[in-house]
């Protein structure tokens, strides 16, 4: 290689702007990465990184602007010409196809399989079969095997779009180490991630958008988050914006929720809560702890083998989503796009649990629905010039749609499972204070987050689930890091029977 080969950029992209319609996805999108860099691709929800990697990957044309490779311009026309010329992506959403087997999806990409095989042990996950169905896996699972296929073609540059945010923290840790490996090794890593931890320990430099344009370019050096978050939504956050009080909700009376000795699955051994009107129960757990599972049984979606549950003292059983519903409990999932209607509008998404109580009304009722879902949009300040489609939306708005849906049905009991994952500071900071205020209006809010620094954030308590029991329950006001990955690791003094 010469000198002038090793300088230039393996990627060079300037002035790339893309529309959807009326909305405008990128303005003056620019980003440079040479090789064995890794870059940080930063920004608010909305700010178009998402749309800026589409494009670079060719599953999007952008409208203007151009994107060289090695120092030749190339219009990139689909993702299999980008993956040729060494740009392979891991999206935020898994791209695999959930009614085929791992083999199958392996097949479809020509993706190695010995190679392939490899990195899933790399990155720390075994016990897996090529013929086991996509849609029998687990979500964090699944951001494995994504990044895994991605590896398995020898990627110059791997783009990275909330790698991590569905990942628990020993297979975050796996992760970072493979980015590292791969920068070591020459390969150039752009990386998008909403965790300045993450930004820090491996990132070089940080590009960061703010409404579809680049607004900075910059080295990584201590101190740098508070510039970032400056460029990238104008003004620096309030250091500690989320709680309304110091002080957390001390539970009083009857328990709304009641589970004692919950067994579900293979993983959900035996687990007693006690949740509260007003107050905000955190879950923290490992991946493949049986979180899942004891949301999917309060959601109607699983039964238990083994416990009961009682709602405001009633023992209550579900045989499908619809009797938790009935009975209280909402539902929000982990992947947004299991809980939308994707191709269709916001209102629509909004309006859908209530579509039989507006029907009653004839016309009568379709002016109260518009106005219920106004509310809801106007409380969660959710973008709506992407009115026709959902998915056109940015993740963060997404998820205030799935959470406004139950804002407008009137909430009593809401299941929340990671509602932050993916999403930027300024997003998760109006869902810790809707939460907060749900809570004070008196309903009872069941959390469970991926990343732990949100239980002092958003909750009251924090019970840890190890090996699918609870093993410890854990006040906000003493629940820091350490702590919580102590106890999520099964590092606790004794064991807790009941939350």
């Amino acid at each position: 290689m010469t000198d002038q080969q090793a300088q230039t950029p393996l990627l060079d992209a300037k002035g790339v702007s893309k529309r959807f319609g009326a909305v405008v996805a990128l303005e003056d999108a620019s980003l440079t990465i040479s090789a064995g860099q890794i870059v940080a691709l930063m920004g608010a929800n909305g700010a178009g990184k998402s749309t800026f990697v589409k494009i670079l990957t060719g599953a999007l044309k952008p409208d203007t602007g151009h994107v060289r490779i090695r120092g030749t311009e190339r219009r990139v026309g689909s993702p299999a010409e980008a993956r040729r010329s060494g740009l392979v992506p891991v999206y935020q959403e898994p791209s695999l196809i959930p009614d085929l087997s791992i083999a199958d999806n392996l097949r479809l990409g020509d993706t190695p399989v010995a190679d392939f095989q490899h990195w899933v042990h790399e990155l720390g996950i075994d016990g897996l079969h090529l013929d086991d169905m996509i849609s029998a896996l687990p979500l964090a699972t699944l951001r494995i095997l994504d990044l895994a296929r991605a590896l398995a073609v020898k990627p110059d540059v791997l783009l990275l779009d909330e790698m991590t945010a569905a990942l628990p923290t020993d297979l975050v840790e796996k992760v970072l180490d493979t980015v590292r490996k791969q920068a070591d090794a020459g390969q150039s890593v752009i990386y998008i991630s909403h965790r300045f931890s993450e930004i820090a320990e491996i990132c070089d430099r940080a590009t960061v958008l703010r409404d579809g344009a680049t607004v900075g370019d910059l080295p990584i050096t201590p101190g740098v988050e508070e510039k970032v978050v400056e460029l990238m939504l104008g003004a620096v956050l309030d250091k500690d914006p989320t709680r309304t009080s110091t002080a957390a909700h001390r539970p009083e009376g009857m328990p709304r929720v009641t589970v004692r000795n919950l067994a579900a699955g293979t993983k959900l051994q035996d687990v007693s809560l006690d949740l509260y009107r007003g107050e905000v129960l955190g879950v923290v757990a490992l991946e493949g702890q049986g979180q899942d599972q004891l949301f999917d049984v309060l959601a109607g979606m699983d039964s238990p083998t083994a416990g009961t549950i009682a709602l405001d003292g009633k023992t209550v059983s579900f045989n499908h989503p619809a009797d938790a519903i009935a009975a209280g409990l909402s539902f929000v999932p982990g992947d947004r796009a299991d809980g939308l209607l994707m191709e269709r509008s916001v209102h629509e998404n909004i309006a859908l649990p209530q579509l039989a109580r507006f029907a009653k009304w004839g016309a009568i009722g379709m002016k109260k629905e518009a106005a219920t879902v106004k509310k809801a949009i106007d409380r969660l300040q959710i973008d709506t010039r992407a009115q026709g489609e959902v998915q056109r939306l940015s993740g963060g708005n997404q998820q205030k749609v799935t959470i406004g849906r139950w804002i407008a049905a009137g909430v009593d009991t809401l299941l929340l499972f990671d509602p932050t994952r993916g999403i930027d500071v300024r997003t998760k900071r109006q869902i810790y204070l809707l939460v907060r205020e749900l809570a004070e209006q008196g309903a009872a809010v069941l959390y469970y987050t991926s990343e732990l620094a949100e239980v002092p954030a958003a909750c009251d308590r924090a019970m840890v689930i190890f090996n699918g029991k609870v093993v410890d329950v854990i006040e906000a006001a003493d629940a820091d890091e350490q702590t919580l990955m102590r106890a999520a690791y099964g590092l606790t003094a004794s064991a807790a029977v009941s939350a």
